[in-house]
């Protein structure tokens, strides 16, 4: 059995599962999220407990039963709480304005940059920080993805969009000119 598959996902107060033929619908205080289910595994709903079983042990069967878990996992929490992701915005003159579900950001090119927001994705700008939240993870992680490739962060001196806990490795510039021309 799968050590991921076979834990329930426990329902917090106001959140509710349903299952049609082919998919997983959970309904919760932040939206409402559904994703197709695949064949061979199946949800069965237990009271504040939602627990998921596969038809049978091939491989195809087992690697689905964690997976949906997860996915469930993931659907409950972000309809819930709600998921987060910070991206920093470094550079001199480099920064970001919300507008409605528009993200304006000077990023160092000679025209501002338009992002506009997937629904379901809001967007907040501290200082230099772009916080992003939503209840769908899988939309949220490529929302974010999505801004860091406006402008990704240079190794050099590390101007750019990145992700709040990623940590760029900064190479050394140019040694210049340091005697030996002979």
């Amino acid at each position: 059995m799968s050590r991921i598959g076979r834990k329930p996902v426990v329902l917090p107060k106001g959140v509710s599962v349903t299952t049609k033929a082919e998919s997983m619908n959970v309904k919760g205080p932040k939206g409402e999220l559904s994703k197709a289910l695949p064949g061979g595994v199946t949800l069965k709903v237990e009271g504040d407990k939602v627990v998921v079983n596969r038809a049978d042990d091939s491989r195809q069967n087992r690697a689905k039963h964690g997976l949906i878990r997860a996915h469930l996992q993931n659907m409950v929490k972000g309809v819930s709480e709600g998921w987060t992701r910070e991206l920093e915005i470094n550079g001199v003159g480099y920064r970001a304005e919300v507008g409605g579900d528009t993200v304006t950001m000077a990023l160092g090119y000679s025209h501002p940059v338009l992002f506009k927001l997937p629904k379901g994705i809001a967007a907040k700008v501290d200082k230099n920080r772009l916080v992003l939240t939503g209840a769908d993870r899988d939309m949220l992680g490529q929302t974010a993805a999505k801004v860091r490739e406006l402008r990704a962060p240079e190794p050099y001196k590390g101007k750019g969009v990145k992700y709040a806990e990623e940590v760029i490795k900064k190479k050394v510039g140019k040694a210049g000119a340091t005697g030996s021309g002979g």
